[in-house]
């Protein structure tokens, strides 16, 4: 069965903004869920939200992460230019920036018929199919959520796309951001997803050159439509 998405390109825009423009829409679908759960005639809703945006240099923090992971003090950060969020998503610390596509699913997964699991299995499918069109193998780790490289390879296993979300009511927040042509160096301040053992890659670094975000992003958007069976309104 289809379900009807609504999609948005934000372009770039400020984390906390889109925050707060995440959890307005997520409380309007469970506003929507709880409506149509009083009325005894069901009717027709929509499904959900698809956002993607580019951040400025910032890093977040999951509920269950280790601050300590942030391996650099206040005036570092306003050095480089990047902010510091703690966040009610799973997972641990990550970093957001230029040339990275950051997606936010705002799902109703019961109306998709998925548990969290299922979910975020698919998501990361949509990350493998995608970094496929580009040429490169992306994998699941065991016990790690998002898109991995060589992960058969001890000392080079590599995260191309990290994953975090929060689901409240069936209904998803948060998601994915896919390293396109991103600056990876801002990656050495943090232990990524609370790994210091693993490291992390882009599309531009595996390929050697750069790449056209809107290409990727044209990619994401046909293997959501696929995977998730998505009707795009």
């Amino acid at each position: 069965m289809s379900v009807i998405i609504k999609f948005e390109d934000l372009g770039v825009s400020d984390y906390q903004t889109v925050w707060d423009y995440q959890e307005r829409l997520f409380n309007e679908l469970i506003s929507q869920k709880s409506l149509q759960r009083s009325h005894s005639e069901p009717f027709m809703t929509d499904s959900g939200h698809l956002l993607f945006v580019e951040h400025p240099h910032v890093y977040t923090l999951g509920k269950s992460g280790v601050e300590n992971n942030l391996l650099v003090d206040d005036d570092f950060l306003k050095s480089i230019k990047a902010s510091f969020f703690r966040i009610d998503r799973g997972g641990d610390i990550t970093y957001h920036g230029p040339g990275q596509i950051v997606g936010y699913p705002i799902f109703d997964l019961e109306q998709m018929g998925l548990g969290l699991k299922s979910y975020i299995f698919n998501l990361e499918e949509v990350i493998i199919r995608t970094v496929a069109d580009f040429g490169i193998d992306g994998k699941r780790l065991d016990g790690a959520a998002g898109v991995w490289l060589d992960v058969d390879k001890p000392g080079h296993t590599r995260k191309i796309c990290a994953i975090g979300v929060r689901a409240s009511r069936f209904v998803s927040m948060h998601g994915f951001a896919l390293n396109v042509n991103t600056d990876l160096k801002y990656f050495n301040f943090i232990n990524p997803c609370g790994f210091v053992d693993k490291g992390v890659t882009s599309i531009q670094k595996e390929l050697g050159f750069d790449v056209d975000v809107s290409n990727v992003k044209e990619s994401l958007r046909r293997h959501f439509q696929e995977v998730f069976h998505i009707l795009w309104k």
